[in-house]
């Protein structure tokens, strides 16, 4: 009984706790916080450990969340209509998942261990930097460990449980929770961590992803810009 509860509320409430306040969050931020709404660069510092970590994080954190968006979202006829069983869908979500994955997972070590023994670095670094930095690190290190439990279902019956519980959190199911009852924890574990990556997206360095260059240029507020003094001629003064 304590067990269908805390599905209910982690798999049933807590999904709409998350949006609101990515949603809501993410608007007010930009609407109230502008020139906070940007990542800080620190780019001239330990740049070609930057530049592999930087591009390996994105990367594969792209193929990850196009994936993730793309395969819990899609409604399941469209594959049965394109003749996609659920069982090729899982390997193929094994494979290219598990392999931008590793290819994320070697990009945020190097990311992490830039900013965390880099003095430098971490001296320009925030504890919210550091703390989201950390939090998708342990998100992507779940996400591996979920491999080994889906290789015993590659029937793709535990995907389709995942793609009824997105879709029916989507259209306000009240049942979509006990869809995932019967899931491996680790599995719960991913998703409950994931959801709190919605949670706080609005607080964190995460918010530029939203930014396209031109809203950036649109964006409100002001600079203070000071005029240079004029420097007087040698030997005589200012007119």
């Amino acid at each position: 009984m304590m067990t269908r509860s805390l599905d209910t509320l982690l798999f049933g409430w807590y999904p709409y706790l998350c949006l609101t306040v990515f949603l809501l969050g993410s608007l007010l931020r930009y609407d109230r916080e502008q020139y906070t709404w940007k990542s800080y660069s620190s780019q001239l510092l330990r740049r070609k450990q930057l530049r592999w970590g930087s591009n390996l994080f994105h990367v594969g954190i792209l193929v990850i969340f196009l994936g993730h968006a793309g395969g819990l979202l899609t409604p399941i006829w469209i594959f049965e209509a394109l003749g996609i069983s659920h069982g090729f869908k899982q390997g193929l979500a094994i494979v290219a998942g598990g392999t931008a994955g590793l290819a994320c997972f070697v990009g945020i070590a190097l990311l992490a261990h830039r900013r965390l023994l880099d003095e430098r670095v971490r001296a320009t670094s925030s504890f919210g930097d550091t703390a989201i930095l950390l939090l998708l690190w342990a998100q992507l290190t779940l996400g591996l460990f979920t491999i080994p439990v889906s290789l015993h279902h590659m029937d793709g019956g535990e995907m389709v449980k995942f793609m009824g519980w997105a879709q029916g959190i989507l259209t306000l199911d009240p049942l979509a929770a006990g869809l995932l009852t019967e899931v491996a924890p680790v599995f719960k574990l991913h998703l409950t961590l994931g959801m709190t990556m919605f949670l706080v997206f609005p607080f964190t360095r995460l918010v530029h992803v939203w930014s396209a260059p031109i809203w950036y240029l649109g964006r409100r507020g002001y600079q203070v810009v000071r005029a240079r003094p004029a420097t007087p001629p040698s030997g005589g003064r200012m007119p």
